[in-house]
């Protein structure tokens, strides 16, 4: 019988390929980001930075959810090896957004945390130095899930062939500028701060009323307004339409807004969103 048993466990391993094979809680339990991490959907490291993919968010090849920054702390819940690479299955209180197949962390990029490690501290930058930053950002290419401009140097290291992502999307624009102290998603961004009344106004009132870093927003893009005359963002521009990180003068860009969606005091909930957008105020009042 125990011959048996052990015959029956060989062939289970063997039929198991090993490439995607998971182990239980080997990893520890808290792991803490060393440098710019790319954290993903899918556990497939090699296959979505070995080169021979194209990360085009425009045809739906979107394995990025963003990077974390140098401190991050995760929870792992567990380790696998995918094509040759080690990948712990993590949670993180700075992502603290649902995903159906899980959260990934290659684990070079991580080391284990300290018995005492607590979540990365968030610091608001000045409001000059935000700006700065913004536009420091000003014709960086649309990266799905990217907020660090220049790009990740261990991807440069360990995936040589493959997207450094170097840009920033629209909410990551943001939370490269303020040192990862915004949310991560337009989802939570849409209720983010206080709520700008705008419903009903023109583009002209409305681009009178805003302040810097105001943002305009749905869920799905956010903008930011840079200062008394401009606004800032990064658009995902597919089909010949223009891409990246750009400014707009304000009113100009509440009027191209308004052509498709409807200001409003608070973000409507079902179908009623496709056609709105809001104004949030977040930044202290009087800057800092």
């Amino acid at each position: 019988m125990k011959t048996l048993l052990l015959a029956v466990i060989a062939l289970a391993l063997a039929v198991t390929p090993f490439s995607t094979r998971v182990t239980a809680a080997a990893a520890p339990k808290r792991v803490v980001a060393v440098s710019f991490a790319p954290v993903l959907n899918t556990p497939d490291f090699a296959g979505s930075f070995g080169g021979k993919v194209a990360l085009d968010p425009c045809r739906g090849v979107r394995p990025i959810e963003f990077i974390a920054l140098p401190g991050t702390l995760f929870a792992v819940e567990g380790e696998l090896e995918k094509n040759g690479v080690k990948v712990l299955r993590v949670t993180s209180n700075d992502y603290p957004y649902p995903s159906k197949t899980g959260l990934y962390v290659d684990a070079r990029f991580v080391e284990e945390a300290d018995a005492a490690a607590k979540d990365r501290p968030r610091h608001l930058p000045e409001l000059a130095e935000i700006q700065k930053r913004l536009l420091a950002a000003l014709g960086k290419p649309y990266v799905w899930g990217g907020n660090v401009k220049d790009g990740v140097p261990l991807l440069r290291k360990y995936y040589p062939h493959g997207d450094p992502l170097a840009g920033v999307d629209c909410s990551g624009l943001l939370y490269q500028a303020t040192d990862g102290f915004t949310p991560r998603n337009t989802s939570t961004l849409i209720g983010y701060g206080e709520a700008v009344p705008v419903a009903g106004l023109s583009a002209e009132a409305i681009a009178r009323k805003l302040k810097p870093l105001d943002l305009l927003v749905w869920n799905g893009h956010v903008m930011v307004v840079l200062d008394d005359e401009s606004i800032i963002e990064s658009r995902m521009g597919c089909g010949g339409k223009p891409s990246g990180v750009m400014i707009t003068p304000r009113q100009e860009l509440v009027r191209q807004i308004m052509k498709t969606r409807k200001p409003a005091d608070s973000f409507p909930k079902g179908s009623a969103g496709a056609k709105s957008f809001v104004v949030r105020r977040w930044f202290p009042a009087g800057g800092r």
